[in-house]
C-alpha cells in the first residue's frame, strides 16, 4: 500500500474514531462539537475514495450538528442558585437519582450527615448540580458534596455557584476528598492544597 493510500485509510480511521468517541460524551455540546469534527472528516474520506453517499450522509450530519448546537448557544438559559433549608425531602430524591455517581466523587458521603448550607443550581428546568456544607463563624462553608450532574460538568455550574456565594459574603470554601478525580477538579477550580484540605477564597 503506497503512503497516500495509507493516509487516506488514516484519516477515514480518525474520522470514525471521533464520531465513536462522542457518543461517549455526557455534554451535549461535547457530544455535538466532536461529533460534528468527525463527521466533516469522514466526509473528506469519503470523498476522497468517491463514496458520495457517504460523504453526503456525514456532511448532512455536521450540519445537522452545526444547527443544533446554534439553537443551544442562542436559546441558552442563564444559571442560578436556590439556598434550600435542608430539605431532606429533596436532598433524598436527589440522591436517588444519582448515588452511584455521586459515591465515584464523595465515596464517604452521606446524605444524613447534618450541613445547614444546601445550595441547588439550576439551568433552566434543569437541575445542573448541588452543594451541601456546614457555615463556620468565619462566613466560609465546609464543603461535603459539590456535585455537578453529568451534562453540565464542564466547569460553569461551579464557578457561577463559587460567584453567587462570594455575592452573598461568603468568603471561602473549604473540603476534603479520597477522590483522585474529585481532588483534580478541585485543583482545576483554583483550591489549594494543605495538609489533606481544600481551600478556596472567593472574596
Amino acid at each position: 500500500m503506497d503512503n497516500a493510500k495509507v493516509i487516506i485509510e488514516a484519516i477515514g480511521y480518525i474520522g470514525s474514531a471521533l464520531v465513536l468517541i462522542s457518543m461517549l460524551m455526557t455534554s451535549v455540546v461535547k457530544l455535538r462539537l466532536i461529533n460534528t469534527v468527525g463527521s466533516l472528516i469522514f466526509t473528506g474520506y469519503a470523498l476522497m475514495i468517491q463514496s458520495y453517499p457517504t460523504a453526503a450522509m456525514n456532511f448532512c450530519l455536521a450540519l445537522i450538528n452545526i444547527y443544533n448546537l446554534a439553537k443551544l448557544f442562542r436559546n441558552r438559559k442563564e444559571y442560578y442558585v436556590m439556598k434550600l433549608d435542608n430539605d431532606k425531602s429533596f436532598i433524598n430524591y436527589f440522591w436517588s437519582l444519582y448515588e452511584k455517581d455521586i459515591k465515584k466523587y464523595f465515596p464517604e458521603a452521606d446524605k444524613n450527615a447534618p450541613c445547614d448550607a444546601v445550595y441547588l443550581v439550576c439551568y433552566g428546568s434543569d437541575t445542573a448540580g448541588i452543594l451541601l456544607g456546614t457555615r463556620e463563624k468565619d462566613a466560609s462553608i465546609d464543603v461535603k458534596i459539590d456535585y455537578t450532574t453529568p451534562v453540565y460538568r464542564d466547569c460553569s455550574a461551579g464557578k457561577y455557584l463559587y460567584a453567587y456565594l462570594a455575592s452573598q459574603h461568603i468568603h471561602a470554601l473549604s473540603t476534603s476528598t479520597n477522590s483522585e478525580i474529585h481532588r483534580r477538579y478541585l485543583l482545576k477550580m483554583g483550591f489549594s492544597e494543605n495538609n489533606g484540605r481544600f481551600e478556596k477564597k472567593l472574596a
